[in-house]
Formats: structure tokens, sequence, C-alpha cells
């Protein structure tokens, strides 16, 4: 199987976080870090990589995710499903 990726804007990103399935994901560019974002049957988890140091939270709801990344994104991220 071939890695598919694709450029997502932010106006879709609560919308393809709400049907994240568990063989998909978010990524999303900063300067300064990496954000990844996952779903499982129960949560979302957020992997914040900043510099080859991982830091995992866990959110519950689409919601919390958004909240979340409002804080931890800029007006030059990029941002991309997988």
């Amino acid at each position: 199987m071939r890695f598919q990726e694709r450029t997502i804007s932010r106006e879709n990103l609560e919308k393809i976080l709400k049907v994240l399935d568990s063989d998909e994901g978010v990524r999303i560019d900063n300067e300064s870090n990496h954000i990844f974002v996952n779903k499982s049957s129960k949560r979302y988890c957020i992997d914040v990589s900043t510099n080859n140091k991982d830091e995992f939270v866990y959110k519950n709801s689409t919601n919390e995710v958004i909240d979340f990344l409002k804080n931890h994104m800029n007006e030059t991220s990029k941002i991309f499903a997988y």
C-alpha cells in the first residue's frame, strides 16, 4: 500500500477530525514543531513533537481537540490528512 497525504484547509479540519478512522491521521507543521492527531475507538491522541521530544495529550471529543489546537497553531501552519 502506498502512503497518501493531502493538504486540508483550516475550515475543513473539524470535519476531517470528526470522521477520522483509526488508520488515518492529521499532521500540522509549524515552524517550531509538528503535531500529529490520531483517533482510537474511544479518544483522540495528540502528539506534539518539538526538537525530537514528544508530548502526548488525550482528548475525548472533536471540540476538545479543536480547542487544544487553537493554542498550538498559527497563520503559517500547514495541515495534512493522511
